[in-house]
């Protein structure tokens, strides 16, 4: 799958459900062998697998500009043991799994996938034009 906005999320941003800057935005590292996206269909952090969050990090110094999303780089995994991870998944945190939207799916960045020994994994987020996504 390449990369993509899940597409109930992508309502809730037009919705005002989702707020970039200002809400908590999270990344787990999946294990694409224990969670396979249906990127029109799950809705929520609790779509995606127990076993397939391998780790989970938080963004900071998020910010938006003409609909494209970025952060502070890099976004940083600390102490990361687990399975090989070949995908991250972009979410809003409401404190509930259940309420959590799903923001995005990214299978295409450089360094995926990864092997956790134990140490920190960093994701760089893209200095292109679209940075982390484009609406």
């Amino acid at each position: 799958m390449a990369d993509a906005l899940y597409g109930l999320g992508r309502n809730k941003f037009l919705t005002g459900d989702i707020d970039w800057v200002n809400d908590t935005i999270k990344l787990y590292l999946i294990d694409t062998a224990d969670y396979t996206v249906s990127i029109d269909v799950d809705e929520f952090a609790d779509d995606v697998t127990t076993a397939g969050k391998v780790a989970t990090a938080t963004l900071t110094g998020n910010s938006a500009t003409l609909g494209v999303a970025n952060a502070t780089s890099p976004t940083v995994f600390s102490s990361v043991t687990g399975d090989v991870s070949e995908a991250l998944v972009l979410w809003k945190d409401t404190g509930t799994q259940s309420t959590s939207p799903l923001i995005a799916y990214i299978d295409g960045a450089t360094g995926l996938p990864v092997t956790p020994n134990g140490g920190d994994i960093n994701v760089t987020w893209d200095t292109g034009a679209n940075k982390i996504f484009k609406l």
